[in-house]
């Protein structure tokens, strides 16, 4: 008979748990680049993009959260997963305008705050006790962007920025919405949510301006970075503790602006590199301190 050794078994857990979070990351850092390898218009970019997403997305829903089932669907009209669709609704068309009309770093450095704007609308709407690092890397990283946003006014990119702290925004509200209504699936809302998108964004659109190689980018982009990133991330994050998965996913704010660099010389203005090294900093201080505390062996 052969015993299996507990810490053996956790070990490998955590090492499966790192490497799909570290797949997760790398889905998520190839927006900057699938945004500059197309070549149509803002408005089909997004509707198209978010369809072959929800396509994408309907594969894993046969697996994850009980499948596909009208138990599972019948939670769509609940209060929450009609706040969840228009909130991503709002935040995919920021996302993609904001990558059309600003830099690609000055996007990923302002989404970067996300975690930070959460835990202020947790505060304010579920009275969610805030702790006072938080409150110290949040106002940090709102530094940083207030930095990268003021060099924009009068720059050209000053739209595309609050278009960023919009999609930031929206995201953030995103993330503690199912914290009111736990039981409330967080998949079909996603996958309503990018159709509702083409719908609303297809009219504005040239279905006429998609060639082959359009059509194929916003396949990928839909099906890497919008369904296969989402569910990497969360079957690593079962796997290993939230902090080292969120530490792992800062990772994100290094690699999507650098990808667009090496392929595309794209560099963002002094400022970006100023107010993005402030939010960088705020992220991993904050995060470390939680990884480190999540490693300490619990007292009885």
């Amino acid at each position: 008979m052969t015993i299996e050794n507990p810490a053996r078994r956790l070990a490998s857990s955590e090492h499966e748990g790192v490497f799909l979070i570290v797949a997760a990351t790398l889905a998520w850092s190839a927006s900057g680049v699938y945004s500059r390898l197309l070549t149509t218009d803002v408005w089909t970019a997004i509707a198209w993009r978010s369809l072959f997403g929800g396509l994408f997305l309907l594969i894993p829903c046969l697996f994850l959260e009980g499948g596909i089932s009208r138990q599972q669907w019948r939670f769509i009209f609940h209060p929450s997963s009609l706040a969840m669709i228009a909130c991503q609704t709002f935040s995919q068309g920021c996302f993609i305008g904001a990558l059309y009309m600003t830099t690609v770093a000055n996007v990923t450095m302002i989404y970067a705050t996300a975690p930070f704007i959460a835990a202020m609308l947790g505060w304010v709407i579920l009275r969610e006790r805030v702790s006072r690092r938080t409150l110290i890397a949040g106002g940090i990283s709102l530094l940083g962007v207030a930095v990268i946003v003021a060099s924009s006014i009068g720059g050209g990119t000053g739209w595309g920025d609050l278009l960023a702290l919009g999609m930031t925004a929206s995201f953030a509200l995103v993330i503690i919405i199912p914290r009111i209504s736990p039981d409330v699936p967080s998949l079909p809302p996603t996958v309503v949510s990018a159709f509702l998108t083409l719908a609303l964004f297809a009219p504005f659109g040239s279905v006429g301006s998609l060639d082959l190689h359009n059509w194929i980018v916003l396949a990928a982009f839909g099906a890497t970075n919008f369904s296969l990133a989402l569910v990497l991330f969360l079957a690593g994050a079962k796997r290993m503790p939230p902090a080292e998965a969120a530490l792992i996913g800062t990772m994100e704010i290094v690699l999507t602006p650098f990808w667009v660099w090496l392929l595309f010389s794209e560099e963002p203005p002094v400022a970006t590199f100023f107010g993005g090294a402030i939010i960088l900093g705020a992220v991993i201080w904050h995060t470390a301190i939680d990884v480190s505390r999540s490693r300490r062996p619990h007292r009885a």
